[in-house]
This record gives C-alpha cells, sequence and structure tokens, in this order.
C-alpha cells in the first residue's frame, strides 16, 4: 500500500505535474522564480510507492508458535546460547567453514523452549519477581548469575538458582538495588488471588485476565529477541499493578480467615495491621535508596557537557536515545546553547526529520545546510543506494561530484541490481574533499599555529556495499560545508570506524565530541582512540565547564545507565591526562586524573577497565602512591570476586567460568602496571600483586 503526504504540487497550463514540495513556500519560491505561467496545487501526493517492501517469507519458517525471528547475527548467537545449540544445528556449513545456508528452522519443540526459558522466564518472571520477591542488582546482564537476577533474600532458595549467597562481592552486596523482600508480597499476593477465587470467582476471573492480558500476553504480542538493549519491565507494569490489587486483598483474606477462628477479632486486626505495616515497611527500606532521583541532576549536566564541548553554531551527530533527548531538553526547556543544532542520526533516515533540520530554530539554531530537496529524499526515495563495482570507475571523485550523481534519476544511476525494480546506485567509494586553508584559518577550524598541518585535500572512504540515506546526508553535509559551520560527532556514537563514517583520520577530541578538522592524525596505538586531542579546549572543559550533576555526592543514586557515564568520561580523563604528561604539563595532568577520581569515586562507579588510563596517568606524572591507592583497591576487588566465584563448583563453575576470568585478567593487568612502573623502575624490589595473583590463581 503507497505511503501518501499532504504536499504541494506545481502544475503546468496542461495540467501536468512539474514537481512537488512539502511545504507549500517552496512551491510558491520555485513558481516566482520560473517566470512561467505555473499553479500551485495543494494535495495528498504519494511520497512512498513501498517498492520492494513486501516480505517474502521462506515457507519453512512459517511454522505454529514461531518464537525466534531475527536474523541480525548478535541475536543468533543469543538464540544458540539460550538453547545451549551450535550454529551447525541450523546452517550448513562447508570444509572452508563457510555458511552455505540454512539447514532446517527451530522446531516448535525449540521455540516454546526457548518462549519458557527466556521470555517468560528472563523477560517476564524475572521482572515480576523484582517487585514481589526482591533483586540481585541494577546491572543488566544477558542471564548471567551475578547480573539482575531475581532473589529472595532467603540464601537456600536463591542458592539453588544462582549459586553460593555466601562472601557475595562488593558488585552484589553494595549494590543499592540489592533489595530482599524475603517472598513476603508474593506470598501475600498468591493468598490474595485464592482468597478472592474462594469469595467470588467471577471477579477472580476478571482481575486474573487484567493479569493475563498485561502481562504474559504482552510477552506472547512482543516476542522479545535476545538480547534486548536495556530492561523492559516497564513493558509489563500493568499486571503487577494487578497483582498488587492481591496483595491487599490477601491483607483482607487473613483478617478474614483468622477472625472466624479466635474469639476476639482484636487479634487477627492485630495481625492484619502488623502485615499493613511490616510488608510495605520492608519495600520502602530495601528501595527507597535505589528507587529516589533526589538531587541527581546527571542527564541535564552530561547533556550541557555535550553541548560545551562544542564551537558556536555547530552541528552535532548523536545516534541513540540516552545522547540526544537530554540534549534536546536542555535547548527545549532550558534554552541552553541553542545555537548547536542536535542531529540524530537514527531519525535521519526519514524525510520528515531532514526537513526538521533544513528548517532554522530558536533564534540562534541555522538549518542544517543539506542540498537535497524534498522529492529527493522524501520516504521511498533514496532509503537505500546500493554500490555498484561493474561500472568500473576508477580513481576518486569529489565528494560534491559524487551527490551530484546521486541526485540523478536517470539510467545511468537507476539499476536494476536482482532486486526486481530499479535503485539508486553509485560506482566509487573513494571521495575527495578540497581544502581551502584560507578559509579554514578564518572560521577558526585550525589555530594559526597549525597551518602547516592542514591538508591541501581529505581522501574519503566510504566502506561497505550501501549507503542508507543518513550516510548520504552526511556526505552531503561534509561535501558543501566549506568549513563554515564546525561539524562535530558525539564520542558515543559508536565503537567502529563505520560508526563515525570512515572519518576518525581526521578527528579532534575536544570534549565529549570529536570535531572534523583538515588535519590528518598520526596513526593510534589504540584502535579504538580514535582523533588527537585539543589539550587546552579539554582542559578548561573538564575543569572549568563541566558539571557534574551531583555524581559524586553521597545518597545521589546512579542506576548502571547512569554509571555507564564513567566510561566514557574516565577514558577521556586518562586520555587527556596521559597526552598532557606527555606534552611536560604534569601539574595539569594530575589535575585532571585528580578531578576524575573525586567526580567518579570508585565507592559509586566500581573498579572497571576504563579506570586504566588514569593508573597510568599517575605513573607516568611519578604520582605513584595515588595510582598504587586505585592498584590496591582494584586488585582487593578483583580478589574478592575469584574467591565467591570459586565458591562455585562442578557443573556450576560453567556459570561463572566469563566473570572469573574477566576477574583474573583485571587482576594481571594491575600485577602488569606494578611491574612496569615499580619494579622496572626500582620503586619496589617485589611485584606483591602478582605474588597475590598466583595465589588466588591456585585457589581458583
Amino acid at each position: 500500500t503507497p505511503t501518501y503526504q499532504k504536499g504541494y504540487s506545481v502544475i503546468n497550463e496542461n495540467g501536468k505535474e512539474v514537481i512537488s514540495f512539502r511545504e507549500k513556500f517552496e512551491a510558491e519560491a520555485y513558481v516566482a522564480e520560473s517566470g512561467k505561467n505555473l499553479e500551485i496545487n495543494g494535495k495528498y501526493i504519494i511520497s512512498d510507492y513501498r517498492r520492494l517492501s513486501k516480505p517474502n517469507y521462506d515457507k519453512r519458517y512459517k511454522v505454529l508458535f514461531p518464537r525466534m525471528w531475527s536474523d541480525d547475527g548478535g541475536h543468533i548467537k543469543g538464540y544458540l546460547s539460550i538453547l545451549g545449540k551450535r550454529r551447525t544445528d541450523f546452517y550448513n556449513i562447508d570444509a572452508q567453514g563457510r555458511e552455505t545456508g540454512p539447514k532446517r528452522p527451530p522446531t516448535l519443540g525449540e521455540n516454546i523452549e526457548f518462549f519458557f526459558k527466556y521470555q517468560l522466564g528472563h523477560m517476564y518472571w524475572r521482572y515480576f519477581m523484582w517487585n514481589f520477591a526482591g533483586r540481585q542488582n541494577d546491572t543488566q546482564g544477558r542471564m548471567e548469575v551475578t547480573k539482575g537476577n531475581w532473589i529472595s533474600g532467603i540464601k537456600p532458595i536463591d542458592a539453588i538458582r544462582l549459586g553460593p549467597q555466601d562472601n557475595l562481592p562488593g558488585v552484589i552486596k553494595d549494590n543499592p538495588a540489592h533489595n530482599k523482600y524475603y517472598l513476603l508480597p508474593f506470598l501475600l499476593g498468591v493468598f490474595g488471588l485464592v482468597f478472592q477465587a474462594k469469595k467470588d470467582k467471577k471477579d477472580a476471573w476478571s482481575i486474573f485476565l487484567f493479569f493475563l492480558f498485561t502481562g504474559i500476553a504482552v510477552v506472547f504480542y512482543t516476542n522479545h529477541k535476545p538480547f534486548e538493549p536495556r530492561e523492559r519491565d516497564y513493558a509489563f507494569v500493568g499486571s503487577f499493578y494487578v497483582f498488587a490489587i492481591w496483595i491487599g486483598l490477601g491483607v483482607i483474606g487473613i483478617f478474614e480467615s483468622l477472625k472466624g477462628q479466635m474469639q476476639k477479632g482484636g487479634i487477627a486486626a492485630a495481625l492484619s495491621l502488623a502485615l499493613i505495616v511490616l510488608v510495605p515497611g520492608i519495600m520502602a527500606a530495601e528501595n527507597w535508596d535505589d528507587h529516589t532521583r533526589a538531587n541527581r541532576y546527571t542527564a541535564r549536566d552530561i547533556a550541557k557537557a555535550y553541548l560545551d564541548s562544542c564551537e558556536e553554531g555547530a552541528i552535532l551527530f548523536t545516534n541513540g536515545d540516552n545522547d540526544t533527548f537530554p540534549l534536546w531538553y536542555v535547548q527545549e526547556v532550558e534554552g541552553y546553547r541553542t545555537d548547536v543544532r542536535v542531529v540524530n542520526l537514527s531519525l535521519l533516515n526519514t524525510d520528515w526529520y531532514i526537513d526538521q533540520m533544513k528548517r532554522a530554530v530558536y533564534e540562534d539554531g541555522k538549518p542544517v545546510p543539506f542540498t537535497f530537496d524534498w522529492n529527493q529524499y522524501k520516504q521511498g526515495t533514496r532509503d537505500v543506494l546500493y554500490f555498484d563495482g561493474s561500472a568500473g570507475v576508477k580513481g576518486r571523485w569529489y565528494a560534491k561530484d559524487f551527490i551530484e550523481y546521486t541526485k540523478r534519476n536517470d539510467n545511468q544511476v537507476m539499476k536494476s541490481l536482482g532486486f526486481g525494480k530499479k535503485v539508486h546506485t553509485y560506482p566509487v567509494r573513494k571521495l575527495r574533499v578540497p581544502i581551502d586553508k584560507q578559509q579554514v584559518l578564518d572560521n577558526n577550524v585550525v589555530a594559526e599555529k597549525d597551518t602547516a598541518q592542514i591538508m591541501d585535500y581529505i581522501d574519503w572512504n566510504l566502506g561497505g556495499s550501501y549507503l542508507a540515506k543518513r550516510d548520504l546526508m552526511v556526505v552531503d553535509l561534509i561535501a558543501n560545508n566549506n568549513w563554515e559551520r564546525p561539524i562535530y560527532f558525539s564520542i558515543t556514537v559508536g565503537n567502529s570506524k563505520s560508526s563515525y563514517f570512515w572519518l576518525t583520520d581526521y578527528f579532534r577530541l575536544e570534549g565529549l565530541a570529536y570535531r572534523f578538522v583538515p588535519i590528518k592524525n598520526a596513526k593510534a596505538d589504540n584502535p579504538y582512540e580514535y582523533g588527537f586531542v585539543d589539550t587546552d579546549r579539554m582542559y578548561d572543559n573538564f575543569m572549568n565547564q563541566y558539571k557534574w550533576g551531583n555524581m559524586e555526592v553521597e545518597g545521589v543514586y546512579l542506576d548502571e545507565t547512569n554509571r555507564r557515564l564513567s566510561y566514557n568520561m574516565r577514558n577521556i580523563a586518562g586520555r587527556l591526562a596521559k597526552e598532557l604528561i606527555a606534552k611536560g604539563e604534569v601539574a595539569r595532568g594530575v589535575e585532571i586524573c585528580d578531578r576524575a577520581m573525586e567526580k567518579m569515586p570508585v565507592s559509586k562507579f566500581y573498579y572497571n577497565y576504563f579506570l586504566l588510563g588514569i593508573i597510568e596517568a599517575y605513573y607516568e606524572a611519578g604520582e605513584v602512591d595515588k595510582a598504587r591507592v586505585i592498584v590496591n583497591g582494584f586488585t582487593d576487588a578483583m580478589e574478592e570476586e575469584i574467591i565467591y566465584y570459586s565458591q562455585f563448583k562442578g557443573s556450576r563453575r560453567g556459570d561463572v567460568d566469563s566473570e572469573m576470568n574477566m576477574a583474573a585478567q583485571l587482576m594481571q593487568t594491575m600485577a602488569q602496571l606494578v611491574q612496569r612502573y615499580e619494579v622496572t623502575t626500582g620503586k619496589i624490589q617485589k611485584n606483591d600483586i602478582q605474588e597475590r595473583f598466583i595465589n588466588i590463581s591456585q585457589r581458583r
């Protein structure tokens, strides 16, 4: 079925449509500029003919109760892991280990197993029991026994499912979301259900259907794939409300049951009152610290930090919800840094969002200078462009010429590549962006002192075999921006060069964003660290501009999403500090490390891989004592975890193998740091961390 949108067609004297526009003023401007006798007709026009959109499923996979449905490689790994299967069970593999096609679809039994084990067990029952039995911690995992499970607080019961409950490591027992209700709310709700069923079957059946359709039916309908990017407990909250009704009825049921067996109703009333106070009291005491949002301003302040990382009038590309919505809030509600245009790459595949980006906003938010007309990017048009190597085009094209080529609709551009319909193609992946050095200097893209480093042109190699609409828009912007507007990518856009459109060789890290600049970076030692560091700008941002949302304040709860902020913040702090120290600015490097540890203390952000840069910076600055404090604490935490995992015996050891190996690897890393910076330099004679690692390894 075609998709229609309200638009404005320009019609000639013969009544034939010449061109269509999304906005009326665009059509009026076209008519005025043409000087011809043209009319404008407002109507609904076809924006997408829905070409190629009809699904064509393999008949073998049209089975009863299909639960495993995604062909994403990551999801397939999840399906196999959950079922304990191998890829060869479902796919044909040749002698070279290459996949040659599907062998068979999942059986009905395998689909049912996945439904009960993952979709019901992990994605519903676990959430349900969080609310009425207890919660292990707020760490999202992938069905590990140490992350995000439900618990009761009754050790023998929890040990059956999750292994030993003694000597729990700090990441579990010290987590604010480590909540124990001892099954009391759950048992009270079950009693309330039974009581209602005996008292009034019709009402009980109505409430049960309400519970069923807001819980298990939602599981059936949503058909969750493994593994979700965030916890989805909010999808089932209706059923939790229903169960709370039964908890209330359970109190009444206990009163009614006891009243008939005791001579004085006062005893029944007193016991019922005790339950009314005890159960909510336990839940309030356990839940308060991980449910309060008091004095937490991390989303707002980190959003401002993203914007403060950008020069005036910048265009900032973001990707996901968490690094976009807070930025929208501070601009829309607080009017903060409205000069920066935030462009969400996920939405840039839609025509309506491109429309928004092409409009001015606020008083100082200039339009994003895309050159495509609405007809050229409307829904169903250039959604995907495919690389056509058969054209045999050699060499490089200027990016502007590439964009003009993709705007065409002739047979040289529109080709059939076996899809049944003609699609837009492009014949080259090697682009060149020329650089006007004087314009770069005039626009303060590069400081005068760095003039010699400015390239004559940027050679840009596009990867992959296709370009999505958003990719085309990014190429268009860079091809036609002429260095007039600063272009930034947030550091959370992705973790691969393809996420950054293969531009990482020309990135400069200025805070929480990379700036696209006409200077090529030296090859980085770490393939995941992009760009060179602007130490002066980053130092000022880190020490003077950024606010921290009270993340370091005792009593301010930081859930896992908030704690993830430390990953990037700790990482860039370590990079900045080491770069300052390498330039001889040792004192400023130490200041950065001190600020990072002050604002992201291990008591709230735990020990993790992202502390390594800070430890190394302390060592390289000669601050051995400060480095050793972190190293010792890190080692203690990993040793505590290994001791806990060592309690898992026999077949259960496999439940914690990956966690134990990770803890051991990090402990070994601490030993290597001590060897490199203390033993080798003569600070100490014996590697005590190495000895502890050897001892703990023997215990494993």
